[in-house]
């Protein structure tokens, strides 16, 4: 692992790695990072895609990342397999595995390639919010360790108090960035993507039991976009399409700065009710 002292970053301390060697590495869960059960699913993301960053032969930059979470991680040290499966001009494709004692806990592919300059458009406009400076912090049940290390300015679809009736709108928007502050990059971009609490919380206005399965994320930016935006709140939104025997699907749109779409995320969620 690198040389982590007491400036570092809590963020970049949860995402450290030893060396990769041979397609192999190790890391280790942090407990800021921890979710009701095993560590925050934004966390572990951001992990694989920093251990194939971190890969000797790794090219470009990421493109798409898809983990799938085939079961808990415990508390304590991982290994993790980054193997580039084909490397073609543009495109790189790569297959994970997160293990713990021999058994993989979490799987993953991801995309990352050479990016050159062509016509561009979005079509989507970021949502039309007020400013976060003007919000204030609203945040996660303090039980929910990870959240604390994440500022969120709600604009709609705050976490549900309890007793809160249903509502017909799964969409929660809002500003968020790192506590403490952090110049946005990949990793925590990736991270990001999972910070929306379960949407049928906001649906049934209760807390029930809930996970995600699989979360596949896209980036649309380059690295010098992605600097860009430094620590400035990222304007996050998502919400459902469809709740249907035990499994529902969130779609996430992360915004920066004058409005350029940084990365889209869609997931596959568990839920009991």
């Amino acid at each position: 692992m690198t040389d982590v002292s007491v400036t570092t970053h809590v963020f970049d301390a949860a995402v450290d790695l030893f060396e990769v060697r041979d397609d192999r590495t190790e890391g280790h869960t942090h407990p800021a990072y921890a979710n009701m059960v095993g560590p925050f699913g934004g966390i572990t993301a951001a992990t694989l895609l920093r251990a194939v960053e971190r890969h000797p032969d790794v090219l470009g930059m990421p493109l798409s990342l898809t983990v799938n979470f085939a079961g808990p991680i415990t508390d304590g040290p991982f290994d993790i397999t980054a193997r580039p499966v084909r490397t073609n001009r543009t495109t790189q494709h790569w297959s994970l595995e997160l293990s713990q004692g021999g058994e993989v806990a979490t799987t993953a592919t991801a995309v990352f390639g050479l990016r050159r300059p062509t016509w561009s458009s979005t079509e989507p406009q970021a949502p039309a919010v007020p400013a976060p400076d003007s919000l204030e912090p609203t945040p996660l049940p303090d039980f929910i360790a990870w959240a604390r290390n994440y500022e969120m300015r709600y604009a709609t679809g705050v976490v549900p108090e309890e007793g809160s009736a249903e509502v017909a709108d799964s969409t929660s928007t809002l500003w968020v960035r790192d506590v403490p502050s952090r110049p946005l990059d990949f990793a925590s971009l990736t991270a990001m993507c999972d910070i929306f609490y379960p949407r049928a919380f906001l649906r049934l206005g209760r807390v029930l039991p809930a996970g995600t399965v699989s979360m596949t994320t896209y980036f649309h930016a380059d690295p010098e976009t992605v600097a860009a935006q430094s620590d400035s709140p990222v304007l996050a939104t998502a919400r459902a399409h469809r709740f249907e025997q035990g499994f529902f699907d969130q779609s996430a749109r992360l915004w920066g700065r004058d409005g350029v779409l940084l990365a889209t995320s869609h997931q596959i969620v568990y839920f009991k009710a």
